[in-house]
């Protein structure tokens, strides 16, 4: 049972890069015929890309003690291997077990702070912050994101909902939200900005798919292919 389970993951992962690659191909050779309007969309603006936690602070456990931080920092890097694929600009707001803080001994609000500072730096960020839910029983699973109240996270925020909703999680009946006050980051911000709960530690079948490469490198693309449409959408208005 359990290989045929991963035969079909790994059979649907595949298919979702071979979508973004198929969309990322088609979107270059629309471009390809006006080369002033694709050289002013790449300059357009910087994917930033934020794997939650860190070093110190391991955020949520699962049940066979996985860290999602260790998760978080995959997925991110499988994001950035796309990007770079694509040739987006990009930055990555960490790229090891690290924390952000720059103070003598760890501060989860200096690191917050930090991963704001950073995001605003860039130029025209779009900021795409990566964690995993938890919850105190297992029945909770599939994917939530959350939007921050800066122009066009909403929009951002829902068109990542819906695809992997359509790609991964189908009988997920969650929608995207707005971010409350105490997610810090998203409340500082001066971007366009989602914090993406890719699934749930607590729940075995969420957990087992979330520490599958094949099905990290889905989320990676499912997260790539709604960034480019929802860049691609705001350069024509």
């Amino acid at each position: 049972m359990r290989t045929e389970y991963r035969h079909d993951l790994q059979k649907r992962s595949l298919l979702l890069v071979i979508f973004l690659l198929t969309f990322v191909t088609a979107f270059l050779l629309k471009n390809s015929e006006k080369k002033e309007t694709s050289a002013a969309v790449k300059d357009s603006s910087t994917l930033v890309i934020d794997a939650g936690h860190g070093g110190i602070d391991c955020g949520a456990l699962g049940l066979d003690g996985t860290r999602e931080s260790d998760l978080n920092l995959a997925i991110a890097l499988k994001l950035r291997a796309l990007a770079e694929l694509y040739g987006q600009d990009n930055l990555m707001i960490r790229q090891d077990d690290s924390t952000k803080s720059d103070t003598e001994a760890y501060s989860e609000h200096r690191d917050l702070e930090c991963r704001t500072e950073l995001t605003n730096s860039a130029r025209n960020p779009v900021y795409i912050s990566i964690h995993q839910n938890t919850y105190p029983t297992g029945q909770p699973s599939g994917p939530q994101v959350i939007y921050a109240a800066a122009e066009g996270s909403r929009d951002l925020g829902a068109l990542t909902h819906a695809n992997l909703l359509r790609s991964l999680y189908p009988d997920c009946r969650r929608v995207a939200e707005p971010a409350t006050r105490r997610l810090y980051v998203l409340s500082h911000v001066n971007c366009p900005a989602i914090l993406v709960e890719c699934g749930f530690l607590s729940n075995m079948i969420d957990l087992e798919r979330l520490k599958d490469s094949s099905f990290q490198t889905g989320l990676a693309a499912v997260l790539m292919g709604s960034f480019l449409q929802f860049r691609s959408n705001t350069e024509r208005i």
